[in-house]
């Protein structure tokens, strides 16, 4: 089997860490040994969360290298921007195309502003910072599409479809890792958020640049 590196990145409130734990789950259904670990300092207000995750047939360690990660999967724009130096040179980055509103209040600040930090970045930008760092780039507008689903919570689940559509893993192991992780009253719109991802991404699958 080929090992696989994942980071998840995003901010607190997000999923993150249930969307780790279903990429574990999904892992060793496939028969890898998997392995994680989770950065999620001040995430209740609002903080970055990172999850890396590492499968292959014997995992010594859960971090993931800078410049190893198979895969992003991004939660929120600028995260991605911030720790997209993981990636491998022919990983692949799937991003959420939404924007924090803490975070883009925080960077827009005038206090901010008038001690020279930085702007949160425009599209144009980011996307030439992602395109920097790799040739495989997929936005996915999860949070509209989960607000569409009649729950916003879901967009993390948006985003593991969409990165199923690239994992050589029976889809079946990943609706069964969501149906044991999700309340059975989630379950649901949990499963529609999945497939709905996949749909996304199969629609609009990248290509090298």
């Amino acid at each position: 089997m080929k090992p696989l590196n994942f980071v998840l990145v995003g901010v607190g409130g997000q999923g993150i860490l249930l969307a780790s734990d279903v990429l574990c789950q999904v892992g060793l259904a496939a028969g890898y040994d998997v392995k994680k670990t989770d950065v999620h300092g001040m995430a209740q207000r609002g903080g970055s969360v990172v999850s890396h995750v590492r499968m292959a047939d014997q995992v010594f360690s859960p971090m993931v290298a800078l410049g190893e990660a198979d895969y992003l999967l991004a939660f929120e724009k600028l995260e991605a921007c911030r720790w997209a130096q993981f990636l491998r040179p022919d990983g692949c980055a799937v991003v959420n195309d939404e924007v924090i509103p803490t975070l883009a209040a925080l960077t827009a600040s005038p206090k901010r502003r008038k001690a020279g930090g930085p702007a949160y970045p425009d599209d144009d930008t980011i996307v030439a910072d992602l395109e920097a760092h790799t040739g495989c780039l997929l936005m996915v507008p999860a949070g509209r599409m989960a607000v569409e689903l009649g729950n916003p919570r879901v967009a993390n689940v948006v985003l593991l479809g969409a990165l199923s559509t690239f994992l050589d893993i029976p889809v079946e192991s990943w609706r069964k890792a969501l149906e044991e992780r999700v309340p059975a009253r989630f379950r649901d719109v949990n499963l529609r958020a999945f497939e709905a991802g996949r749909e996304s991404a199969s629609d609009d699958q990248p290509l090298p640049f």
